[in-house]
């Protein structure tokens, strides 16, 4: 009987080999009818035809020579549209029933083909067990095969996925510009994946304003694109174009709603939003023109920042579903380092714009030196540091020289930096002394520290380091003291008495460096240096001097070779303006790593024809010989105009002195851009200004000395007081009165 049963089922293959073709037609028409979804994969519908022609070819020759069905491998074919099934992201239970449906439909077929060959009840039902015993086996073989190609592919896929995933995570976020980040995010989409990546971030977000949010919320501008043959749009920064995408157009709905989207559409049926600044499109796209998008939202901490566009176009496959979960994950971690990116730009941009607001705005008026400055922020991720400089003009002619460093990066640096620059000039216009003055602005940074601690905020501590100097051009004397800062240079004219070789001499003067700012309960100590006429002091942060590259000593020799110039040059190196470039470019020739603050000053002197002093006893009959002093100097200056005020003022002052103070007593007069009065005694109390009461015999001097004078105040030293007023004048000039 087994053999009757392999010849007939021997004869029914070759009956029935001739409608292969049309066999696989029937059973093609009959999984579009049940599983109409696969129809729109075109390369699964043009592989589908040959495949089933194959399944029936291969399942014919197990019938009709006797083959082990259990032995007989699935088609090539199969295999090809299990992999196809696997890129489309067509689940495996779909390509398992697809499989079983297209071979019950050939043993259907086939089994209706056994009653035309015979009449034999027993021969029709022992060929219908075999069929069916060979046609499972057969299936179970070859579904094997197709479940390994399948699984095989998907692996792949998922591995690629992986990768794409990881160089995204490296290859995206590597600085923090926002249009650097743009183009990573369009670098790494056209890698293997799409054939063209725009990015286009909203106007608002990257103007950080509320503007375009109220007139037109979908404005956007292209940041960045780039195609799989390596064209990219122009800089942002270049470009500045802007456009909006239809209301009804996809970018505008996923803009709206936040959700993504897979658009498919014929090569030849662009949609209209397609043409939105196609400009920049026309030039990536390929020939064929796309046929499948995918159009991703930029998220990031609830805010939608832009839109990311992905594109495949001609013979590449067109995006499914895993694509898009693959998109998603790259758009997400774009989005966060994007909006990292324009964070940080936001804070620098407002931590610069504040810190450059509390530097000084624009040059003091004051005689004593000629001053150039710079500030350059870091260039660093760390952000905006506390850098400052100030020149703040004193009584008697003198200058303050200033710079310091906060410790700390952003805004709260450069609001410190504010407090204590005010502190600084605040001190200052009590005309303390260097030590004093850093003691006092010591006592500022604990106190900020207390209020730091007390409003429960985290982090470093408030500290700073400050160099606070005191130039008078009458002594030619410069007075500074450090508090943990770096120490100026100071650059001697040559033929100078310090200067015995003739050529420009640089030094770093050997001071005392006080502790940091805000560690309290350590002195400060005041140096001084008698510099001559024509000097450079050179005020610097550390950041100027401190690289990863070399060392302070290599960075401090090389300030020196700049400062100095040439040597076969006489007179001073150049204008300080100049100075302050060289220096910039020497030491810093590309950004910085910390904030730098630079200030370069040219001491000048004061002509001594226009400084006269009379020593005074403590005798009140002196007051008379003082006015006539103050009267015959003042007509040697032409400036009789000013005798009568002048001669008032200083009685009151001697007087003062000679009522309340102590010996030695010494009247000054100063003639630079003001007119200056001081009266020196060697006691340290210091009078007060108070109204006198109707009847009062005193009282009325230093009121009076208020309302003539333009300033007026009291400076202290180690040998007493100096009490000191200033007349504004405009008829002379200040190149007469300053060499």
């Amino acid at each position: 009987m087994r053999t009757d049963v392999d010849a007939f089922l021997c004869r029914l293959a070759q009956e029935f080999r001739p409608r292969t073709n049309e066999s696989g037609e029937a059973l093609l028409r009959r999984m579009r009818s049940e599983l109409p979804e696969l129809s729109r994969y075109e390369d699964i519908g043009a592989l589908a035809p040959e495949e089933l022609a194959g399944h029936v070819a291969a399942f014919l020759d197990v019938l009709e020579h006797g083959l082990d069905a259990s032995e007989v491998a699935a088609p090539p074919q199969s295999l090809e549209i299990a992999r196809s099934f696997a890129r489309h992201g067509v689940p495996i239970t779909t390509l398992l029933y697809a499989y079983r449906l297209g071979h019950v439909g050939l043993l259907e077929l086939i089994q209706a083909e056994v009653p035309r060959l015979t009449g034999d009840p027993e021969l029709i039902n022992a060929a219908a067990m075999r069929l069916t015993a060979a046609g499972f086996a057969y299936v179970d073989r070859s579904s094997a095969d197709v479940v390994a190609a399948y699984q095989e592919e998907r692996d792949r896929r998922l591995q690629r996925r992986l990768l794409l995933t990881n160089e995204a995570s490296r290859r995206i976020g590597t600085t923090l510009g926002i249009g650097r980040t743009a183009q990573e995010l369009a670098d790494v989409g056209t890698d293997d994946f799409a054939g063209l990546v725009t990015v286009d971030l909203l106007v608002s977000v990257l103007d950080d304003e509320d503007t375009y949010q109220q007139s037109e919320p979908s404005l956007l501008r292209r940041v960045a694109q780039r195609s799989a043959s390596g064209d990219a749009a122009e800089s942002p920064a270049t470009s500045g174009r802007t456009h909006t995408y239809p209301a009804e157009s996809e970018p505008a709905r996923v803009l709206a709603t936040g959700r993504p989207a897979l658009h498919r559409v014929a090569s030849s049926d662009r949609p209209t939003w397609w043409e939105v600044d196609s400009d920049s499109h026309g030039r990536a796209d390929t020939p064929g023109g796309f046929h499948s998008v995918l159009l991703l939202p930029l998220l990031a901490r609830g805010e939608t920042l832009g839109i990311v566009q992905f594109f495949r176009a001609g013979s590449a496959t067109p995006f499914d579903e895993d694509d898009l979960l693959l998109a998603q994950e790259i758009a997400a971690r774009a989005a966060v380092s994007i909006d990292n990116a324009r964070r940080y730009t936001h804070e620098r941009s407002t931590a610069l714009t504040l810190q450059r607001s509390l530097l000084p705005q624009h040059a003091v008026e004051q005689s004593a030196v000629v001053v150039a400055t710079r500030y350059l922020p870091s260039g660093s991720r760390a952000g905006v540091g506390g850098d400052w400089y100030d020149v703040i003009p004193l009584s008697g002619a003198r200058v303050a020289l200033v710079v310091g460093d906060v410790v700390g990066r952003g805004l709260r640096a450069a609001a410190t930096m504010g407090r204590l620059r005010t502190a600084v000039r605040a001190f200052a216009d009590i005309d303390l002394m260097p030590d004093e003055l850093l003691t006092h602005l010591d006592d500022v940074v604990i106190r900020l520290q207390h209020e730091e601690h007390e409003a429960g905020q985290n982090g470093d501590e408030t500290s700073a380091t400050c160099l606070y100097a005191i130039y008078d051009p009458v002594s030619r004397v410069c007075s500074l003291a450090s508090a943990g800062h770096v120490l100026p240079a100071v650059v001697t004219p040559p033929g100078s008495e310090a200067d015995v070789v003739a050529v420009r001499s640089v030094e770093f003067p050997e001071m005392p460096i006080g502790p940091p700012l805000g560690l309290g309960g350590l002195p400060f100590e005041t140096t001084q240096l008698e510099l001559p006429e024509g000097s450079l002091l050179a005020l610097f942060t550390d950041g100027l001097i401190q690289s990863r590259t070399r060392d302070v000593d290599t960075a401090r020799t090389l300030l020196s070779d700049v400062l100095a110039g040439a040597p076969e040059t006489p007179g001073p190196p150049g204008p300080p303006d100049e100075i302050c470039d060289r220096v910039l470019a020497a030491l810093l020739p590309g950004r910085p790593a910390d904030d730098v603050a630079l200030l370069v000053a040219r001491t000048r002197a004061l002509d001594p024809g226009h400084v006269a002093a009379l020593d005074l006893p403590s005798d009140p009959a002196a007051v008379s010989g003082a006015r006539r002093f103050t009267s015959d100097t003042l007509s040697a200056w032409g400036l009789e105009e000013l005798s009568f005020t002048t001669e008032l003022m200083v009685s009151e002052l001697v007087t003062n002195a000679i009522r309340y103070g102590k010996e030695p007593i010494q009247l000054r007069l100063i003639l630079e851009s003001t007119l200056t009065c001081e009266v020196f005694d060697a006691s340290s109390t210091a009078p007060h200004l108070r109204r006198a009461r109707t009847f009062d015999e005193g009282g009325r001097g230093l009121l009076l000395v208020a309302q003539l004078a333009e300033r007026w105040g009291t400076r202290h030293s180690r040998e007493g007081k100096v009490i000191w007023a200033e007349q504004a004048f405009t008829a002379l000039r200040e190149s007469a009165v300053l060499r």
